[in-house]
């Protein structure tokens, strides 16, 4: 079963709503909103009620308890319990602290007027439905004692914002946070909504609308997005269009792990390249021409091909070996060819990531990643937009959580790849179509994200038990 977070409809839900803010972003957001004629107050206010509606709609009355920290969050958690309790709900408050005198979260606390109870773990076990109010996605240090042990006794928890614990900024989990069944936050998601393993702590996640004005974005101008496809219209075929003007994609292959090429080439098809070529230059052509009757297959050598202007695109790794690929790859550099890197590349340029720059679209998992950038840390993120700005190359970082970065910034993050696409073969599938919109003309970030959504909806598609082949049937809008 698909979770909530990848289902079409959640995703559909986020249109219009694809930027992602940091914790830093978002406090920026609520300093401007008072200035724009919405105070923090009503903010605060709005945000509980939306906690409120959403708890009324997944679950009965119930013991319920709302464990409160002393910022922001924890108001929200005073107004949320304050709602709760008029609707006929059995609520009470435990504070891990008091808020700031004169804050807003201090003047939400002095409207609650029902129980008190300890911050313990006695407590969150005698209730029926614990809600997290101590810690927002800004936290900077790691979930000690008490509140770990707290969170940990709560059965059931629905968290206001993020998990307590979770880093809204990279998804990693700052000492413990608790795995919640609901996640209600505001405006915008964070990027640690998305990324795991923060992503797995979230649960079911609702994005509510407080109130905030949407023109504070102007003054963010947030770089980090949500890979939906109001950020990369795809190429619409004109009628006068040939399959030259389509454009063509050359992929290399070797005599070795043919279908790696193929399925690379099959892809580029799929996604709308008017030409495709495999360039067996050592060896496997024969293999070749038994596959797909709309490929071509040659045996030219690479200055020979390169002296056709046409061909833009090339893909290089996918079932090379390292040797070739180190030997092609700066061939295809001084020629100006756009190249997706992909596979024995990444094993070719091992630590020198020099070696890549030039490419139009790096596509490693994290195992590759790791040997030409060394270990990402915790801040992946950050580890991919530093290696986009290294190589000047769009990098791509393949997983649950694929990350696309460009070398200004910008970066997306995937949300559509359910679990089963994982498998042998994927990764070359992907290759080709980001060769195959590459062709044309779509810029190279567009074509990554692009094609990591379309990936994704096509495993969604082929359904639990496929394999890479079934993809390419699956390649479509």
């Amino acid at each position: 079963m698909i979770d909530s977070i990848l289902r079409d409809d959640w995703l559909r839900r986020l249109a219009g709503r694809a930027q992602l803010l940091t914790p830093v972003e978002m406090g920026r957001a609520d300093a401007l909103s008072p200035r724009l004629g919405v105070p923090g107050a009503a903010l605060m206010e709005n945000a509980g009620r939306a906690v409120m509606r959403a708890v009324q709609a997944r679950y009965r009355a119930a013991r319920t308890l709302v464990l409160c920290g002393p910022g922001n969050n924890g108001g929200d958690g005073y107004v949320a319990a304050r709602l709760l309790a008029e609707q006929g709900w059995p609520v009470a408050i435990a504070a891990l602290a008091p808020p700031r005198r004169g804050s807003d979260a201090a003047e939400a606390a002095r409207r609650w007027h029902g129980p008190v109870a300890d911050f313990s773990i006695a407590t969150a076990q005698r209730a029926d439905l614990v809600i997290d109010a101590v810690f927002g996605a800004g936290l900077a240090r790691a979930v000690g004692e008490p509140v770990a042990d707290t969170l940990r006794a709560a059965r059931r928890v629905v968290a206001i914002d993020v998990p307590s614990g979770l880093d809204g900024a990279t998804g990693a989990i700052r000492g413990f946070a608790p795995q919640a069944e609901l996640t209600v936050t505001f405006f915008r998601l964070k990027p640690g909504h998305l990324l795991l393993p923060g992503r797995d702590v979230c649960g079911e996640i609702v994005l509510a609308d407080i109130g905030l004005p949407e023109t504070t974005l102007a003054d963010i101008r947030p770089t980090t997005f949500v890979n939906l496809p109001e950020l990369w219209p795809l190429p619409q075929p004109d009628p006068s269009d040939h399959k030259y003007s389509r454009g063509h994609v050359t992929v290399l292959g070797s005599a070795t792990m043919t279908g790696a090429a193929r399925l690379a080439a099959d892809a580029a098809r799929r996604a709308g390249a008017g030409m495709v070529t495999i360039a067996a230059l050592h060896g496997g052509a024969d293999v070749y021409r038994t596959g797909s009757p709309g490929v071509i297959v040659t045996e030219s050598g690479l200055a020979a091909l390169l002296d056709d202007a046409r061909r833009r695109v090339w893909v290089c790794g996918p079932g090379l070996g390292a040797d070739a690929a180190r030997e092609a790859l700066p061939i295809l550099h001084a020629a100006k060819r756009q190249v997706v890197a992909d596979a024995d590349t990444f094993t070719a340029f091992a630590g020198q990531p020099d070696g890549l720059a030039g490419a139009a679209v790096l596509t490693p998992h994290a195992g590759e990643f790791a040997r030409v950038f060394g270990a990402p840390g915790v801040d992946r993120l950050n580890a991919v937009r530093t290696a986009a700005a290294e190589t000047h190359a769009v990098v791509l970082l393949k997983g649950s959580d694929t990350i696309i970065a460009a070398p200004d910034g910008r970066a997306a993050i995937n949300a559509n790849a359910p679990p089963w696409l994982a498998t042998a073969g994927a990764g070359d599938v992907l290759s080709g179509i980001i060769a195959g919109l590459l062709a044309q003309d779509m810029p190279a970030w567009e074509a990554a994200a692009a094609a990591a959504w379309l990936h994704g909806r096509a495993a969604q598609r082929a359904g639990e038990g496929m394999v890479a082949e079934d993809l390419l049937t699956q390649l479509h809008p």
